[in-house]
């Protein structure tokens, strides 16, 4: 069993910068695939980075492209999502999730994914 705890979220204005943080425990390493996932009032759950193992290549909703970075640090077991440039679109509550295997089909669908956190609220006003 996995369990994520996110934090870092808040309230911050338009143009301006957050770090997420996600910390995982559970399992001794971080050694399968990591996303981030956010949903706003009244939308689905929508995808905004992922991050592989071993490879570390990560992906990108377009939506935050050049704006976001998703990274991992093993020794720590977190993954973290830098998000600059924010606006009031990216406002919604922001969620971790892991897989538990090594590889995922599809990066970017929740199916890829088993163990989830809590979340955590972002909020950009403008």
């Amino acid at each position: 069993q996995v369990q994520l705890v996110e934090s870092g979220g808040g309230l911050v204005q338009a143009g301006g910068s957050l770090r997420l943080s996600c910390a995982a425990s559970g399992r001794t390493s971080l050694k399968y695939p990591m996303a981030w996932f956010r949903q706003a009032p009244g939308k689905e759950r929508e995808f905004v980075a992922a991050i592989n193992w071993p490879s570390g290549r990560t992906y990108y909703a377009d939506s935050v492209k050049g704006r976001f970075t998703i990274s991992r640090d093993n020794a720590k077991n977190t993954v973290d999502l830098q998000m600059n440039s924010l606006k009031p679109e990216d406002t919604a509550f922001y969620r971790c999730a892991a897989a538990s295997s090594p590889t995922v089909v599809d990066p970017t669908s929740t199916r890829g994914y088993n163990y989830w956190g809590q979340g955590t609220q972002v909020t950009v006003s403008s």
